[in-house]
């Protein structure tokens, strides 16, 4: 690896210099075991868009919660998602974890805004990285302005870059690593780990690709005590001055990609490769939910799309099955049983035996829960998928969660009793209904008979 060029803000201008006057790990203390350290991201508006978590959020709430993680010192990823992240996403289990387990993923490109349009997706503007760093710029705060720390990059174009935020009203550079060229392993050694700690900023932003930054901050979360984290390559660049953005009419119109190619050609490739990959996504999967979309939206209006939840207690777990459409205009109803189920500290199961739907809402719900559920190292289960249901996981790109059945699904499960949709009072005794939920679910979600009256076996389905 390349020699380290690291320096602090006492080289900057003394207008913004502001040396940390004590370490994090005493002002800092983040307890990851705290509830209250958790961001409550069922309160969040998210969509599934093709496997990826995307908020439904516009640039004042964006700026709302980094006030509160900045003030209140909270860890709190951004992850800033565009089809270069898709891609990737599809490809590497890694990456796409640092994606769920962000705490706000806005549409960075264009293409995401459009295929969310397609499938009848709420989100009408794109929110990208370097926006959010414009407006944090103009933002004057009582308390003073957002300590930024960079990591990566070239030792000229950070220094370029902390020169023009250190001139702006609501940002200040405390100080910068150039760490040169690495893997995420070689980049996460304790002098530099250390070194970030140190500055007691409040904001880190790196610059080391899409890829590595993203599996760098994913890798480093518990060690980081810098409570805003974020990967914002190009951002930096635009701040040094080395690379124009797009005029606003490019971004517009969906083409600041070529305005890149513009100015850094090697990008071509890059841009070649992730445009052929989404037209083959938009064929085969962003259509067809779009379709399906409107065709389900005739059958609500024919038919109704009610949904009723039944809550199943046993000793170690909770099971909420979803008789009906699990679809976005139910989602408060859903969210206040899984707070419940949350609360009980059991395993959570979700039946879907009787799910006629899910859509993209609700599936970015199951996102968020999953999210909330390994921060306490627990697994969601689900059980009853059907055929139909599975397909749908696929054609939304959540796939992954039905492989995370068969790899980390309990040998057996234990039974309890269902006492309508409400708490069982405690102390009562109540004697479990015979019904479906009484057969046991193998890997995939398939039920086995309790009772086998023949010597036969379940059939199990592939889980890709």
């Amino acid at each position: 690896m390349t020699d380290v060029a690291a320096r602090s803000a006492e080289h900057l201008p003394p207008a913004r210099v502001e040396s940390p006057t004590s370490s994090p790990e005493s002002d800092r203390n983040f307890d990851w075991n705290s509830a209250s350290a958790i961001p409550d991201d069922l309160s969040r508006e998210v969509y599934c868009i093709l496997g990826m978590p995307i908020d439904a959020i516009e640039m004042p709430a964006v700026m709302q919660s980094i006030e509160m993680a900045a003030a209140n010192a909270v860890p709190f990823v951004i992850s800033t998602p565009n089809i270069n992240f898709l891609v990737n996403s599809l490809s590497d289990p890694e990456f796409r974890e640092s994606l769920l387990l962000s705490d706000l993923c806005p549409a960075d490109g264009m293409p995401i805004v459009w295929i969310a349009r397609l499938m009848g997706i709420p989100i009408k503007n794109r929110i990208a990285g370097c926006d959010i760093f414009e407006a944090l710029k103009v933002q004057a705060r009582p308390e003073g302005p957002i300590k930024i720390f960079l990591f990566g990059a070239k030792d000229s174009v950070v220094e370029a870059a902390a020169r023009t935020l250190n001139l702006t009203a609501g940002l200040s550079c405390v100080g910068w690593i150039c760490p040169g060229w690495g893997s995420v392993d070689e980049l996460s050694q304790k002098e530099f780990i250390d070194k970030i700690n140190s500055s007691n900023a409040d904001f880190l932003v790196a610059t080391l690709g899409a890829i590595k930054g993203q599996l760098w901050l994913h890798r480093n979360h518990r060690r980081l005590r810098i409570p805003l984290r974020s990967h914002l390559g190009a951002t930096i660049h635009f701040q040094a001055g080395t690379v124009k953005r797009a005029p606003y009419t490019f971004q517009k119109l969906g083409l600041e990609w070529l305005w890149r190619i513009k100015e850094e050609p090697y990008l071509w490739k890059r841009y070649f490769h992730d445009g052929s990959v989404l037209l083959h996504l938009l064929l085969t999967r962003a259509l067809p939910l779009a379709i399906s979309a409107r065709l389900l939206q005739r059958r609500y209006e024919r038919n109704g799309h009610d949904l009723v939840i039944k809550q199943i207690y046993g000793s170690n777990f909770v099971t909420l099955n979803l008789c009906g459409f699990a679809i976005g205009c139910h989602v408060d109803k859903v969210v206040t049983y899984f707070r419940v189920a949350m609360t009980t500290n059991k395993q959570i199961v979700i039946d879907f035996s009787e799910t006629c739907v899910v859509d993209a809402r609700f599936l970015g719900l199951l996102l968020m829960l999953r999210k909330q559920l390994k921060a306490r190292n627990t697994v969601l289960r689900f059980t009853g998928i059907s055929r139909r249901l599975e397909r749908m996981f696929r054609l939304n790109g959540c796939g992954y969660l039905l492989s995370d059945q068969v790899e980390e699904a309990a040998p057996g499960w234990n039974r309890g009793p269902a006492i309508g949709g409400r708490l069982p009072p405690s102390g009562e005794t109540v004697s479990p209904p015979i019904s479906p939920l009484d057969e046991e679910p193998n890997l995939t979600g398939e039920k086995l008979p309790a009772r086998r009256t023949r010597t036969e076996h379940p059939r199990v389905r592939r889980a890709l």
